[in-house]
This record gives C-alpha cells, structure tokens and sequence, in this order.
C-alpha cells in the first residue's frame, strides 16, 4: 500500500510544481494521463470562475458538480482536492452559509490550492492534508462527498468507502467522477491499459464498485458510464445515498 502511495503521491508533488511554475499541464504534457481527462471537462464558464493555476492542476476525469447537485448551506467534502478546482467550485454553490472542504495528502497541492482559493477570493474553504482512506472530519459531519478521478488511485478502497459513509450526515449524498472498468475486464487486463497514476491500473470494475458502496451502508447506488477513456475503461459518474 506504502508504495503505491508514494507513486502517486510523487506524481501529484510534480504536477502541482509544475503549474506552480507556470509549466503546461493538461493531459498530455503530464504524461502518463489516458483521453478524456483534464479541465475539457468543465465549461468554459466554470473555468473563468476560478484563477488558471486550479484549471490547469485539473486532471479529472468527469465533472462532478453535475452530479452532487449542491444546494446553498450544505457542507461539502472534496477527497483528494489537487489544485482545488471542485473545491472552489462547490464554495460558490453553497454559498457564504456553506462550507466546502478539501482534502489533499500532498503538500505541495495543498499550498497551490491555498493560494488558488486566496486569488479567486473565496473563503467559506479549508484544505485539509490526509488521506482519503482516514478523512480527518468528525462523524457525520458533511451533506455531500464529491470526488474526481481519485478513489481510483487509493490501494484501499473498501476503507475509502467507509470514510465516505462515516463522515455523512444521514440522508448525505455521494456524487464522484471516476473511471470504471468493464466488468468483464480482470485487473492484470486492466493494468495493461493504463499506469496505476495514470488512472486506469487501479480502478474497479462497475460491479465492483457498486458492490463496495452497498457494503458500506449506502442505497440508491447508481454507476453510470459518461465515455470511454481507454478499451473496456470509461469516466462514470457513482450517485449514492446514506439512508
């Protein structure tokens, strides 16, 4: 698990140095990332809400705003925030009576994100640094867990899907965009596709992730395909509920 971690973390601490440094990073110069991936994926009048450092350190893979339908005065958690692009986003959405947080295990991306909150001029955020399999927030916490192409890359995901679960308020929402693998796919298949930062070699397949989230105590999951990433590898938005 350490190692997988490490490779992902390293990955992450180049990206954000990287747009720090005012250096290009859409999917293909951050080498490594399969199509359908990167700042694309949000319309062009998201994207001039927010300075160009959170845009450019996007490298998600759906937009998952669309699918966590935010209403002012909630309480959102982002899990694994990068350059805080979904972070900032939901502030705005739920208003100054809301709260968005982020949280990030890299440093690096923390302090872009910061400093990308500070330009924008939003301040109903937090960015937290942790990781996703152990959210540092209190039980029951927050309305609405979102996330982007991130759960993929956590060599624990049924620990992630309890997190999720825990720090829901009853009645929370689950809205990620993630990439999913065919059901047919086996995980060495998988691997051949993609490097595990890249986004592919760890993602589940659809009845797996359904499955997961259903051990965890949700209802209502739905895992639904939005397009194809790479053979038999697709961006899916995962809708959930905790009762």
């Amino acid at each position: 698990m350490s190692e997988v971690r490490e490779r992902v973390r390293d990955h992450y601490r180049k990206l954000a140095l990287e747009v720090d440094g005012g250096g290009c990073c859409d999917s293909e110069c951050c080498s490594g990332e399969p199509s359908g991936i990167g700042p694309e994926l949000y319309d062009a009048l998201e994207r001039a809400e927010l300075p160009d450092a959170a845009v450019l350190a996007s490298l998600g893979c759906g937009n998952p705003l669309l699918v966590a339908e935010l209403r002012p005065g909630e309480t959102v958690l982002d899990l694994g925030s990068g350059g805080g692009i979904d972070v900032l986003l939901s502030a705005r959405r739920v208003g100054p009576t809301g709260r968005a947080f982020g949280l990030d295990m890299t440093e690096e991306m923390l302090e872009l994100a910061r400093g990308n909150a500070r330009d924008a001029g939003v301040d109903n955020v937090e960015f937290l640094r942790g990781y996703i399999e152990s959210v540092p927030l209190p039980d029951e916490s927050v309305d609405v867990v979102i996330s982007n192409c991130v759960i993929n890359l956590s060599p624990d995901k049924p620990a992630v899907f309890g997190e999720i679960h825990r720090v829901l308020r009853h009645g929370g929402r689950v809205g990620v965009s993630d990439i999913v693998a065919s059901d047919e796919l086996s995980p060495a298949e998988r691997a051949e596709r993609g490097s595990y930062v890249g986004c592919i070699a760890g993602a589940l397949s659809f009845e797996e992730y359904r499955a997961g989230l259903e051990r965890a105590g949700f209802a209502d999951v739905r895992v639904e395909p939005t397009h194809a990433v790479a053979s038999g590898m697709f961006g899916t938005v995962i809708r959930a509920v905790r009762p």
